[in-house]
């Protein structure tokens, strides 16, 4: 007997035929095991009526995964949304530059949950108090090569952060940052996050609101050159 595809005037028995020829047609192709109307009786009809059945609920089952994943990330996503438009409110808020350095860095410690902070800003420090997580390279980027490739890129960076960095950052307590976030403040300077946890920032952690923390903390201190 030849091909199907070859052969003219097929009729049911041939298609039969070779269906017995090919037991693993449905399995290769399962949409077509879905246009078939298949009675509810015993025997061989009756396997392939839960075939059919349990090939649709595996694909419910999937669709229902999926769409618990991105109501999950919509709400997640919504939720973090609203801590940044309230984290740029109360930057705006604030009087003076002190002011404005403190909430950002009390806004991501506290409404962000954030182990470490720091700031360093490409300016002369003598009009600013002394803080543990605000430090001064008066030189600017051009007195930092450790950073050169990065404020070259401009984008966040996420991960492990090599070491010359994490000195740079957050000194002392450098040993202590696991995985970090660095971010650019336009040419006002470095913004940097960090976490105990090892998998908290990643190179694959998606970096849109980061961005956005970004923007927002720059415009809000370039009110205060």
């Amino acid at each position: 007997m030849t091909e199907l595809s070859l052969k003219q005037g097929l009729e049911g028995m041939d298609v039969a035929a070779w269906l017995r020829r090919h037991p693993n047609f449905l399995k290769d192709f399962p949409d077509i095991a879905d246009l078939l109307m298949v009675p509810r009786e015993k025997g061989p009809a009756a396997s392939l009526a839960s075939y059919q059945i349990e090939t649709l609920r595996e694909r419910n089952r999937e669709l229902d995964k999926r769409l618990h994943q991105l109501i999950e990330t919509a709400t997640e996503n919504e939720q973090l949304a609203v801590q940044v438009h309230s984290y740029i409110l109360a930057m705006l808020r604030a009087a003076d530059l002190l002011e404005t350095l403190r909430v950002v860095v009390a806004g991501l410690h506290e409404d962000f949950h954030t182990d470490y902070v720091s700031l360093l800003l490409f300016r002369d420090g003598q009009d600013l108090p002394q803080e543990p997580w605000l430090q001064f390279a008066p030189g600017g980027a051009s007195a930092l090569p450790v950073f050169k490739d990065f404020l070259q890129r401009g984008d966040p960076l996420c991960g492990r952060l090599a070491e010359d960095k994490l000195d740079a950052l957050f000194g002392c307590q450098a040993t202590a940052v696991q995985s970090g976030a660095l971010l650019k403040l336009g040419e006002l300077g470095l913004l940097a996050i960090g976490s105990n946890d090892p998998n908290h920032f990643h190179p694959g952690l998606g970096t849109l609101f980061l961005k956005l923390i970004a923007e927002a903390v720059t415009v809000a201190l370039g009110r205060y050159p």
